[in-house]
């Protein structure tokens, strides 16, 4: 892996607001995370035996996630990307507080990598709470809302 191709993934990562990237190509692996407003490259070679991951600390936004209670549930998103409301800018949001949501039921969109995924609900129930803005980023299994099952 060249120089310019690690500065495209470094793109791609602040254009996505990605926090960390792996990349494994030709015998060579390629890992990034975002540390703060620094980043750290490392160049690895393959291993015969699989490594174990140290584990991360968890994200300030998951520990200001509020307390989920025993009656709610919550929708997580499934991937890292951008959380939207709604299907276009002009359009209404799929849901809002208070609404009932049915299993099955598209209830966001999740751009990831210029792709508009849509979430649909597992659970059925009211919509109590929101803790994601529209047009934000989203973490893997971060709450995009909180129901309580009906």
């Amino acid at each position: 892996m060249n120089l310019k191709e690690i500065k495209e993934i470094i793109k791609l990562m602040n254009d996505n607001d990605l926090g960390e990237v792996e990349v494994e190509r030709e015998g060579s692996k390629v890992k990034l995370k975002k540390l703060g407003v620094s980043s750290n490259v490392q160049m690895v070679s393959p291993q015969p035996s699989p490594v174990a991951a140290a584990p991360v600390p968890a994200a300030a936004s998951v520990d200001a996630a509020p307390k989920v209670s025993d009656q709610r549930k919550s929708i997580n998103s499934p991937m890292v990307g951008t959380f939207y409301r709604s299907p276009s800018p002009d359009a209404s949001p799929y849901v809002n507080v208070g609404d009932v949501v049915e299993v099955g039921q598209v209830v966001c969109i999740v751009e990831a990598m210029k792709l508009m995924n849509e979430i649909k609900s597992e659970i059925k129930g009211k919509v109590v709470e929101m803790p994601i803005e529209n047009a934000q980023p989203v973490e893997f299994g971060q709450p995009l809302f909180f129901v309580e099952p009906l």
